[in-house]
């Protein structure tokens, strides 16, 4: 049996290894072992922080914006409430954006936030919900006026049906109530040839 050498592959693992721990500190990317060992490390921490990114630049946006409406006299945590009163859906990273590009812009949202907070802009989502909650109960009228008619029409085929069987079954009997009259006939008939 030939002799399988494994070096060319082994080396392409080192290499490939070695060349991805470019950079690491000392023997991290000069030897294999460790080189492999702070990979893996990083991976982790790679996989994980690609999550808290996501976090720490809300956090961010959500200071940037405080730190907005407090030059216009009001918490974020109203303005927000009164942007969600006034059905105002702008997200946080926008809101950011628009409070350090154009600060005028964004002191006429907070001005937007504050009447709703007073109660003098009603969120367009309610009127929406009303509005879903009428065409539900006329669909469920619909529905229920749809299932009487069909009831109703269930009901006069039955009838229908009963009536045609009964139409049938007095056919069938005057059909044999005739046959029998016609036996009695003849059976006289035949009678009266042998009596005479």
């Amino acid at each position: 049996m030939t002799r399988v050498k494994n070096s060319v592959t082994t080396r392409a693992r080192h290499k490939k290894v070695l060349k991805a721990a470019k950079g690491y500190f000392g023997s991290k990317h000069r030897l294999y072992k460790t080189a492999k060992e702070q990979l893996m490390h990083s991976g982790q921490y790679a996989f994980r922080d690609r999550r808290q990114k996501k976090r720490d630049f809300r956090s961010l946006w959500i200071t940037r914006i405080n730190a907005a409406c407090r030059e216009n006299e009001i918490s974020y945590s109203r303005f927000i409430e009164g942007l969600n009163k006034a059905g105002i859906e702008v997200n946080r990273k926008m809101l950011s954006e628009i409070a350090i590009a154009d600060p005028k812009a964004f002191t006429e949202i907070v001005k937007q936030a504050k009447l709703g907070l007073e109660g003098k802009i009603v969120s367009a989502k309610k009127e929406i919900k009303s509005e879903v909650e009428i065409v539900k109960e006329e669909v469920k009228k619909a529905k229920t006026a749809k299932e009487e008619s069909k009831t109703k029409e269930e009901s006069k085929t039955k009838e229908v049906k009963q009536a045609k069987t009964t139409k049938t079954t007095k056919k069938a009997v005057e059909k044999d109530e005739q046959v029998v009259k016609k036996e009695k006939t003849t059976v006289k008939k035949t009678t009266k040839k042998e009596t005479k």
